[in-house]
C-alpha cells in the first residue's frame, strides 16, 4: 500500500492545470481498483482492528453518501495514507457501490476524496477544495467504452471533509459538496460520513 502513497505523490492534484491533472485520472482509477482487490484478498476476515471489539467493531465501519439523491452504502471501503514522522501528508478514503467479489465488469461506480499536505500534517479539522489546493474529490462510474468522471477539477466548486478523528487506528467524519463532468455536468453528494480502520477493507 505504500507503493500507492509514493506513485501518486509525482501526481499531485493540484500541481498542474485541470486540464493535463485528468489525464491521469484514469490510470489512477485503475491503480486504485487493483490495489484494493490485492488488498482484498489479503484482508478477507481481516477487517477489523485487535482491540476486543471483534465483529461487533467491524459493524461500525462505514462509508456512505447521498449521490445525485440516491442513497448508497460503499462496499470494499478503504482508508489509505501516511507521511513523514508520523505525520498525516496524505490521505485517501474510497469506495465501490457494490461488492468487488462480484467480479462485474465493468467494475461498480465509485467514490473517493484525497488530501495532500507535503511538509504539514492532516488532523482534526475541516477541509474544503478549491481553496485547499492538495485536495481532490471524485465519483466514477465505469463502461465498456472507458471511465466516466465527475471530480472537483474541471471547476471551483466546493467539497468539504470534516475529520472529526483520524490515527493509525483509523478515521472518522463527515462529508459534502459537488463534484462536475468536463462537459459541466454536476453531481450533488450529501449526507456524507465515514468510520474506517487504517489500512483494512470494509464490507469486502
Amino acid at each position: 500500500m505504500r507503493k500507492f502513497i509514493l506513485t501518486r505523490e509525482r501526481n499531485h492534484p493540484r500541481q498542474k492545470k485541470a486540464a493535463s491533472r485528468n489525464i491521469i485520472q484514469p490510470r489512477f482509477l485503475l491503480l486504485f481498483m487493483t490495489l484494493l482487490t490485492a488488498s482484498m484478498l489479503f484482508s478477507l476476515g481481516g477487517c477489523k482492528k485487535d482491540g476486543g471489539g471483534g465483529a461487533e467493531e467491524a459493524k461500525n465501519y462505514f462509508f456512505k453518501a447521498t449521490v445525485g439523491g440516491k442513497e448508497i452504502n460503499y462496499y470494499s471501503v478503504n482508508f489509505q495514507g501516511g507521511g513523514n514522522d508520523d505525520r498525516w501528508e496524505h490521505i485517501v478514503v474510497g469506495g465501490f457501490e457494490s461488492s468487488l467479489l462480484s467480479n462485474t465488469n465493468p467494475g461498480p461506480p465509485g467514490l473517493d476524496f484525497e488530501i495532500w499536505k507535503q511538509g504539514g500534517n492532516i488532523g482534526v479539522g475541516t477541509y474544503s477544495t478549491p481553496a485547499e489546493m492538495g485536495m481532490i474529490a471524485r465519483y466514477y462510474i465505469q463502461t465498456d467504452k472507458g471511465t466516466l468522471i465527475w471530480n472537483t477539477s474541471w471547476a471551483d466548486d466546493v467539497f468539504t471533509v470534516k475529520i472529526e478523528e483520524i490515527s493509525k487506528q483509523g478515521i472518522k467524519g463527515t462529508f459534502s459538496g459537488t463534484v462536475r463532468n468536463q462537459a459541466g455536468q454536476a453531481i450533488s453528494i450529501t449526507n456524507g460520513s465515514f468510520n474506517l480502520p487504517y489500512n483494512d477493507l470494509v464490507n469486502p
